[in-house]
C-alpha cells in the first residue's frame, strides 16, 4: 500500500494574545483524498503527540466524515522516529504555526533529503512550504534553487491582518532562497507542480495538492 507521510506543526502560538496551529483542512481534506485513493496516511509532527490546531480554522459544526480523518493529529510521533524509506510521499500541512517549527529543522531536512535523493514527491500547502527553508541538497545546494513553487502569498498575509505578528514574510524568503515563486489572485485555487514537487497556494488550494499527488503516484516515477 502506498504510504504518505504527513508533517504538521507544534507550535500553538504566535504571540501570547494569538494562537495559532495547524489549518485543519490543510489536513482534514488532503488525508481524506489520499485514504479514499487507498493509499494509508501516517499523521507526524516534528516533537510528538497532540498537534494543536488553528482556533480560526474550524467551527462546531464540522463534517462528520473528518471525524475519523482527525483522529491521528490527537496523538502523533515524533518526526525524528520516522523510517521515510516507508513512504512514497511527504506532505507538509500548514497553518502559521509551520512557520515557527517547520524552517531550518534539521530532522526536516534530514527527512527532505531522502525524499529529494530518492525521487519520491515532496508536497505542501500555504505554509507548509516554511519547511523547505534552510534545507540544501547533498552537494550544499539550496533545496529550493529553481524550484517553482507556491505558497501563501504576502498579499495574502495582509489580508489575514497578522503579518506583523510572524516571524519572516514566507514569500520572500522563499524567493531569498532561489525559488521560482508562482501565485494567483489571493484565495484563490492555485497548484503548481515541479517534477516531484507539488505545492499549493492556500487553503483553498488543499484538495487540488492532494489530486496532484494522487495523479504523480499513480504515474510511473522515472528511476
Amino acid at each position: 500500500m502506498t504510504k504518505i507521510l504527513m508533517i504538521a506543526t507544534n507550535v500553538d502560538q504566535l504571540t501570547n494574545d494569538h494562537q495559532t496551529g495547524l489549518w485543519l483542512s490543510e489536513f482534514v481534506e488532503p488525508a481524506t483524498e489520499f485514504k479514499e485513493a487507498g493509499f494509508e496516511v501516517i499523521a507526524v509532527s516534528l516533537k510528538g503527540g497532540r498537534i494543536p490546531i488553528d482556533p480560526h480554522s474550524y467551527s462546531n459544526e464540522l463534517p462528520r466524515v473528518w471525524d475519523g480523518v482527525m483522529e491521528p493529529i490527537h496523538n502523533t510521533p515524533a518526526l525524528s522516529e520516522i523510517d521515510p524509506s516507508e513512504f512514497e510521499g511527504v506532505f507538509l500541512c500548514g497553518g502559521h504555526g509551520a512557520m515557527v517549527d517547520f524552517p531550518n529543522n534539521k530532522t526536516m531536512e534530514h527527512m527532505l533529503r531522502h525524499f529529494l535523493t530518492e525521487n519520491k514527491i515532496i508536497a505542501s500547502v500555504c505554509h507548509g512550504p516554511a519547511g523547505l527553508l534552510g534545507v540544501t541538497d547533498h552537494n550544499g545546494e539550496a533545496l529550493l534553487k529553481g524550484r517553482t513553487i507556491t505558497g501563501f502569498t504576502d498579499e495574502e498575509e495582509k489580508e489575514a491582518g497578522i503579518e506583523h505578528l510572524l516571524p519572516f514574510k514566507l514569500e520572500e524568503q522563499l524567493k531569498a532562497e532561489g525559488a521560482n515563486f508562482k501565485a494567483e489572485a489571493p484565495n484563490k485555487d492555485h497548484v503548481e507542480v515541479d517534477q516531484n514537487f507539488v505545492t499549493g497556494q492556500n487553503p483553498r488550494s488543499s484538495l487540488s495538492t492532494a489530486q496532484a499527488v494522487i495523479k504523480k503516484l499513480r504515474k510511473p516515477q522515472p528511476q
